[in-house]
């Protein structure tokens, strides 16, 4: 409103120096051929003041009445315009924190991931060695009653070899010399030849 006043108030003035540099050059207006600013004349004086009273009461209804309302609107559209620029900034500032707060969330979200995965990684890392660790053992317990079931059976056949052993060399000498040798002398000989054949 101050800046509508202003202007109007600008324009009253600028119209009262016209006159007044009107009638100050009225003499010379009037020489030239120009009678309407023959200031001399009461008819020229009479229109000067009411155009000057129908501006000032022109100025006076547009700053009473007219102003305000323009000024008022204009006002309301910077308030307004205000407002929204406050708004728009305050959504602005809520958008940034959403999205910081969201990268956070992210960050978080994967180190919290990674971590899982590291700790169900060391898990199944231990579970292996251990499943491992108790395989290696069923292993060596197992080839270990295998080693034992293989020395007992190859203790049982190398027993039947020297008793097939003793039989054959009995039956040999029988047939040979026709003389039935000693049972015991024939075990202890095989026996002999047995561990000195396993020896070399």
């Amino acid at each position: 409103m101050g800046v509508i006043t202003k202007t109007v108030r600008a324009g009253l003035l600028a119209t009262v120096c016209g006159v007044s540099l009107l009638a100050v050059s009225a003499p010379g207006a009037y020489a030239t051929g120009m009678p309407q600013l023959d200031f001399a004349n009461p008819l020229v004086t009479g229109q000067v003041m009411w155009g000057a009273i129908i501006f000032f009461v022109f100025y006076l209804v547009l700053s009473k009445a007219m102003l305000p309302g323009v000024a008022r609107v204009l006002h309301d559209r910077s308030q307004r315009i205000t407002g929204d620029l406050e708004v728009a900034r305050s959504a602005k500032q809520d958008a940034d924190k959403a999205v910081a707060e969201l990268q956070q969330a992210r960050k978080d979200a994967m180190a919290e991931a990674q971590a899982h995965l590291q700790k169900v990684l060391d898990e199944e890392h231990r579970a292996a060695d251990q499943q491992m660790q108790e395989i290696n053992a069923r292993l060596a317990s197992e080839i270990a009653d295998a080693e034992k079931n293989v020395a007992a059976e190859k203790a049982r056949a190398l027993s039947a070899l020297k008793e097939i052993a003793a039989d054959t060399t009995q039956a040999l000498v029988h047939r040979l010399t026709g003389v039935v040798p000693d049972a015991q002398l024939v075990a202890r000989n095989v026996e002999s030849a047995s561990a000195h054949r396993s020896i070399i």
